[in-house]
C-alpha cells in the first residue's frame, strides 16, 4: 500500500506541475502591449532592436493540434502470437502471486531496491521475468560453450545509458520545442573599424575561452581521479552467473552480457545481487553483502539465504552432508508414516515466447546490419561482420586524447581472411608509425613490419617466421644508412650482421639498391659459439673496414679466461701499380692472442687465413645487397596487397566462392546437356513420318521403303544444312578479322597504346572463335557420314519398318 501511496502522489506533483506550466503559458500570450511598436516611431537603434528580439523570443505558442509521441519499438504487434498479447490464467494467477510477494517484499525490507518481477512486453502486456526465458538447443556448436555464446549475444546488444541511472525507463515522451518569433535583421550600418575592433576583442575574448577551457578540462580530470563515483552502489544491472556443479564447471562466475567477459565471482566489481532468476524460479538475495559477493553461499535450496518465490517440485534442494541425510529421512519416514499434507507448490507456466530460430545469414552478420558502433571513455570501437568490407576490417578500435573524441591518438584495425594473412594494423597517428602483424603463410614469411613509410631506405622494422625461411632471418631493422639483420639457427652460425652504407657517388633521380646501389662502408657480423672448435679459433665478431681496407676479427673467449684473441688484417690489392704481385709481410697482420701458436705466427697461414676473409668479405656483401633486393620486393608486395586486398574464401562457402560457383555451374550445364542428349537419342525419329498415315492403317512395305528414304533424306539435308551454317559463321569472322587487320595497317602510325590494346585484344578474341569453327566444322566432317550410317542402320533394324 505504501507503494501505490507514493505513485498516487507522484501522478498528482506531475498534474500540479503541468497546470501550472500551462497557466504561465498562457500569461505569456495575454501580453501583447509589451512587444507592441508604434507605427509613429520610424527610426530605431539597434539597442531597441536587440531589445526588442529578445522579448519577441521568449513569445512561446503552444500548438494544441499536436498530441504527444511516445517513443516505441518499430514492431508490428498485429503479426505477433496471441501469447504475446494476453496472459493465460496460469499467467495471471503468477502475477498476482508475484503482486503479493512484492508487497510483501516492501514492507519486509522498504530500504532495498524494488524488485524487477513483470515488466511490459512489446504489446505492452505484463510478463513474469522468467517466462521470458526459452531454453532452445541451436545448431551451431560456437553456441555450445557459455563463451561463444556470450560473444555472440555481445554482438546484437548496445548499451544505451539511461536518463536516470536509478529508473528504468520504459517509455519515453519526447517534447515538442516550442515556436518562437524571430524578427529580421536590419541593415548593417556600423563602421569597418569598429567591426574589426569587434573582431580583435572576440577573437581575445576566444582565446581567453580556450584557456579557461583547457583549465576547466585539467580541473575536471583532476576531480574525475580523485572524486569518487556519486552512484557507487546504487546502480543496478544484469549479469548472467553461471553456477557450478553442471556440465564440468568448477566454480560459479559472471558473465557481462554486453562484452561477453567472465568475472569471478569475488571480484570487486560486483557489490552485491538483489535477485536472481531463470525459466523455473525467482529467488531474492537474504544474505549481507558488506564484503561484495566475496562471502555469499549460492545454494539457492536454502530459504534463509535465498527466498523463493515459488514452492515448486523442482526446485533446489539444501545442501547437506550424507549422515544428515540419512539422519532426515529416518525422522521423515517416522513422522509422516500415515500423514499426506495437501500440495501447495505451483509450477512456473510455459514461457510465452517463441522458440528462437536463427538463420545462417544471420548467425554469420551477427552485429545489426552488420556493423556495431561501442563508445567508451576517449576509446569507439567498431564492429563488422566478415566479408562485409572488401578489405576485410572486422574491428576498429580508435583511442583519443580528449573527451569529446576529436583527438585521435592511435588506431587499431584487426582483419580477417585476408589472402596476404594480414591480422592487425596498429597506427600510432602522434608519432605516425604503422604497424602491420601477420598470420603464418605470407609469401615472404613476414610476421611485423613496422614502418612510417613505404619507401625504400626510411626507418622500418620487419619480423620473420624463422622457420618458413631458409636463412633464419628473425628480424631486419633499417634506417636511411644502416641495415641490421637478426638470424638464428644458421649452420654457420651467423647470429647478427650490421651494415653501414655511404652516400652514392652517382646522383640519380630514382635510385634505388638495383639500379643503383649504396656504397657499403662497414660490415659487422657476429657468430654463436660453434663446440666443434676451440674457443681461439672460433671467431665471435668479424668487422669488415672496406674503404679502410681492414678486416678486423674478435674470438670467442675461453671459460678459463676474460680476455679473449684478436687479429686484424691490413688488407691490400693483390697487386701493385706496375703489375707486381704483392708479397705476404708481417706488417700486414696484427694479433693479439692469449695462448700464443708457433702455427699461427707462420705467413703462410696468416695469407690463407686473409684470402679466406676476402672471399668471405665478397659473400657478405653479396648479401647484403641481395637483402636490399628483398626489402625492394617485399615493399612492393605489400603495395599490390595493400590495393588488392584480396580476401580468401572456403570452397565450402558456395554463395562467395565465385571459382565453386562457376565449377558447380559448369557441371550442371553438362548434366543438362548430357539429359538433352539422351531425351534426343529417346526422341522417335520416324514420328513425324508415320503421322502422314491415317489412324489404324497398316503400313505397307511401300510406304516403310519410302518412309525410310524421306527420314533419310531428311536427316541427309540437316547435316548438309549445319555443315553451312559453320561454314558461314567461319568466313564472316575470318572477313571481319581481316577488316579489322587492314584498318590497323592503315592507321598504325596514328594509333595510341589504348586502342592497340584494344586491337590487340580483338584479334586473340577474334582467332579463338574462328579456331573453335573450324574445329567444329571438321569434327562435323568427320561424325556426319558415321551420323547417317548409324541412322540407316537403326532403320534398317526398326521393326515398325520390316
Amino acid at each position: 500500500m505504501e507503494v501505490l501511496k507514493e505513485k498516487v502522489e507522484e501522478e498528482e506533483a506531475a498534474e500540479r506541475e503541468e497546470a501550472a506550466q500551462r497557466a504561465e503559458r498562457g500569461e505569456k500570450i495575454m501580453r501583447p502591449p509589451e512587444v507592441q511598436v508604434r507605427k509613429e516611431e520610424t527610426s530605431m537603434t539597434q539597442e531597441m532592436l536587440r531589445d526588442l528580439e529578445k522579448k519577441l523570443s521568449e513569445i512561446e505558442v503552444a500548438d494544441p493540434g499536436r498530441p504527444s509521441i511516445i517513443t516505441k519499438d518499430t514492431i508490428d504487434t498485429s503479426k505477433l502470437p496471441l501469447s504475446y498479447q494476453s496472459n493465460t490464467l496460469k499467467e495471471e494467477h503468477l502475477l498476482q502471486v508475484a503482486d503479493n510477494f512484492s508487497l510483501q517484499y516492501s514492507q519486509l525490507c522498504p530500504d532495498r531496491v524494488p524488485l524487477f518481477l513483470h515488466p511490459l512486453n512489446e504489446c505492452e502486456v505484463p510478463k513474469f521475468m522468467s517466462t521470458t526465458i526459452r531454453p532452445t538447443l541451436m545448431p551451431y556448436p560456437e553456441l555450445y560453450s557459455w563463451d561463444g555464446c556470450a560473444q555472440f549475444v555481445a554482438d546484437f546488444l548496445s548499451m544505451v545509458p539511461l536518463s536516470d541511472p536509478l529508473k528504468p525507463t520504459v517509455q519515453e515522451k519526447e517534447k515538442a520545442p516550442p515556436k518562437k518569433y524571430s524578427v529580421k535583421p536590419p541593415r548593417d550600418l556600423s563602421s569597418k573599424f569598429e567591426q574589426e575592433q569587434e573582431m580583435k576583442k572576440q577573437e581575445e575574448i576566444k582565446a581567453e575561452e580556450e584557456r579557461r577551457l583547457t583549465e576547466e578540462e585539467a580541473r575536471l580530470q583532476e576531480l574525475e581521479n580523485a572524486n569518487p563515483d556519486p552512484l557507487h552502489g546504487l546502480r543496478v544491472h544484469s549479469w548472467v552467473l553461471v553456477l557450478s556443479g553442471k556440465r564440468e564447471v568448477p566454480e560459479s562466475f559472471f558473465i557481462d552480457p554486453l562484452t561477453a567477459r567472465s568475472y569471478s565471482i569475488e571480484d570487486n566489481h560486483f557489490l552485491g545481487i538483489e535477485s536472481l532468476w531463470n525459466h523455473k524460479n525467482y529467488w531474492i538475495n537474504m544474505q549481507d553483502c558488506w564484503n561484495c559477493c566475496k562471502d555469499l553461499v549460492f545454494d539457492l535450496g536454502d530459504p534463509v539465504r535465498w527466498e523463493y518465490l515459488l514452492l515448486g517440485t523442482d526446485k533446489p534442494q539444501l545442501s547437506t552432508t550424507e549422515e544428515d541425510d540419512n539422519d532426515l529421512n529416518d525422522d521423515d519416514d517416522e513422522e509422516n508414516l500415515g500423514n499426506e499434507e495437501e500440495d501447495m507448490s505451483f509450477d512456473m507456466p510455459y514461457s510465452w515466447v517463441e522458440q528462437i530460430e536463427i538463420s545462417p545469414e544471420t548467425f554469420e552478420t551477427r552485429c545489426p546490419n552488420g556493423k556495431k558502433v561501442i563508445q567508451y571513455k576517449r576509446a569507439k570501437l567498431e564492429k563488422w561482420t566478415p566479408y562485409i568490407n572488401s578489405n576485410g576490417l572486422v574491428c576498429r578500435l580508435s583511442t583519443y586524447e580528449d573527451l569529446e573524441c576529436t583527438k585521435t591518438l592511435e588506431i587499431k584495425e584487426w582483419y580477417q581472411n585476408r589472402e596476404d594473412t594480414l591480422e592487425l594494423k596498429h597506427i600510432n597517428v602522434v608519432t605516425g608509425l604503422n604497424t602491420d602483424y601477420f598470420k603464418p603463410g605470407h609469401p615472404q614469411a613476414l610476421r611485423v613490419h613496422s614502418y612510417r613509410s613505404m619507401k625504400p631506405e626510411t626507418d622500418r622494422v620487419m619480423e620473420f617466421y624463422e622457420t618458413a625461411r631458409v636463412d633464419g632471418l628473425i628480424k631486419r631493422e633499417e634506417t636511411p644508412k644502416t641495415m641490421t639483420e637478426y638470424y638464428q639457427g644458421r649452420a654457420d652460425f651467423l647470429s647478427y650482421r650490421h651494415v653501414y652504407f655511404g652516400p652514392r657517388v652517382k646522383k640519380l633521380a630514382l635510385s634505388s639498391a638495383e639500379s643503383n646501389p649504396r656504397p657499403m662502408v662497414k660490415i659487422t657480423e657476429r657468430f654463436s659459439r660453434n663446440p666443434a672448435k676451440p674457443a681461439d679459433e672460433d671467431v665471435a665478431e668479424r668487422v669488415f673496414l672496406i674503404l679502410e681496407e681492414r678486416i678486423q676479427l674478435r674470438y670467442h673467449c675461453r671459460e678459463d679466461r676474460i680476455t679473449a684473441s684478436k687479429r686484424e688484417f691490413l688488407r691490400r690489392t693483390e697487386v701493385d701499380s706496375k703489375g707486381n704481385k704483392v708479397i705476404m709481410t708481417p706488417d700486414m697482420c696484427i694479433t693479439f692472442e692469449v695462448e700464443p701458436m708457433e702455427y699461427t705466427k707462420k705467413l703462410l697461414y696468416q695469407y690463407e687465413a686473409m684470402i679466406q676473409l676476402k672471399n668471405e668479405e665478397k659473400l657478405s656483401r653479396h648479401q647484403a645487397w641481395e637483402s636490399e633486393l628483398e626489402v625492394l620486393e617485399i615493399l612492393k608486395l605489400r603495395e599490390e596487397e595493400e590495393e588488392a586486398h584480396t580476401l580468401t574464401i572456403s570452397i565450402y562457402d558456395t554463395k562467395r566462392n565465385e571459382k565453386s560457383k562457376e565449377y558447380r555451374e559448369a557441371m550442371e550445364r553438362v548434366m543438362h546437356e548430357e539429359h538433352l542428349r539422351q531425351v534426343e537419342a529417346q526422341l522417335d525419329y520416324l514420328a513425324p513420318f508415320l503421322a502422314q498415315l491415317p489412324p489404324g492403317e497398316k503400313l505397307t512395305r511401300l510406304q516403310a521403303v519410302r518412309f525410310k528414304d524421306e527420314c533419310l533424306s531428311d536427316f541427309k539435308q540437316r547435316l548438309i544444312d549445319k555443315a553451312n551454317l559453320i561454314q558461314a559463321r567461319f568466313e564472316k569472322e575470318t572477313q571481319e578479322l581481316q577488316k579489322k587487320q587492314q584498318w590497323y595497317q592503315e592507321n598504325q602510325v596514328t594509333l595510341t597504346t589504348e586502342d592497340e590494346d584494344s586491337y590487340l585484344s580483338y584479334c586473340s578474341q577474334a582467332m579463338f572463335r574462328i579456331r573453335i569453327l573450324e574445329q567444329r566444322l571438321n569434327r562435323h566432317k568427320e561424325l556426319a557420314p558415321l551420323k547417317y550410317l548409324a541412322l540407316e542402320e537403326k532403320l534398317h533394324k526398326d521393326p515398325r519398318l520390316v
